[in-house]
């Protein structure tokens, strides 16, 4: 079992990996428990640039193609909102909701913090089960 950290109330956080083994814009794929889950790197710019940059977890698993590939998909914007498109059918996702901008569905969330220059995903203990790796897919560290 890994270990986690509670971080905030009902959560229990896992680390995920180290913020510098994400690429700005590019997703990793990382095992949570049973659950793929793609993880982006965005940086955030404000009308001045001053933005900071924001780590984004969502469903690796594409509801519309049945294939794990969302890490894959290309990151944009609509909006106000920060996007990543599928790359198989090019359906449109926003990372912060996992609302789908172009058709009817979604992907699942997790909550992210990011403490010490370590990633860490919010799970639900109770719902989730006892979580029993998180890995990366070598492929998917610097690849994407």
């Amino acid at each position: 079992m890994i270990p986690f950290t509670r971080l905030s109330a009902g959560l229990a956080f896992v680390r995920a990996c180290r913020v510098d083994q994400l690429i700005a814009e590019r997703g990793v794929a990382v095992l949570l428990g049973d659950r793929q889950v793609a993880v982006f790197l965005v940086p955030e710019t404000g009308p001045d640039g001053s933005g900071r940059p924001h780590v984004y977890a969502v469903d690796h698993h594409d509801p519309f193609s049945g294939a794990n590939v969302i890490a894959r998909g290309i990151v944009g914007s609509r909006g106000e909102a920060t996007t990543v498109a599928s790359p198989v059918y090019k359906q449109v996702f926003d990372l912060a909701t996992g609302e789908c901008l172009t058709e009817e569905g979604r992907l699942d969330t997790w909550p992210v913090r990011v403490r010490d220059g370590e990633v860490f995903l919010g799970v639900d203990p109770v719902r989730a089960g006892p979580v029993t790796s998180v890995t990366f897919p070598r492929a998917g560290v610097l690849a994407g």
